[in-house]
């Protein structure tokens, strides 16, 4: 009888999730790290224009800002890990760019 019990002790041991994140957060987590990157990369933009105008300045950062849209628009539709590795990948393309091919 009491190995019955501790069984029914067992079963009302609450699940801890072991992921993290909801969907719903991660969606979230990356709409706004997108949204902060985009703001900081607009600032860049800027910063390098007045130093130095040049269409490469403007292409690099132009489109890492509009690869951040895109990441925005993913994680709004559930494509979190898609988004994840074109942020990532996006943004080291950049800054290599901006470091090897910018004057």
């Amino acid at each position: 009888m009491e190995e019955a019990e501790q069984i029914d002790e067992i079963d009302e041991i609450p699940e801890v999730s072991t992921s993290g994140l909801t969907p719903k957060q991660a969606r979230r987590l990356r709409v706004a790290a997108a949204s902060v990157l985009l703001v900081a990369l607009a600032v860049v933009l800027v910063v390098r224009l007045a130093s130095r105008t040049s269409v490469l300045v403007v292409g690099v950062y132009g489109l890492a800002m509009i690869l951040c849209g895109v990441v925005i628009e993913l994680s709004r539709n559930g494509r979190t890990r898609l988004a994840t590795w074109l942020l990532v990948g996006g943004l080291l393309a950049a800054l290599a760019f901006d470091w090897l091919i910018l004057p």
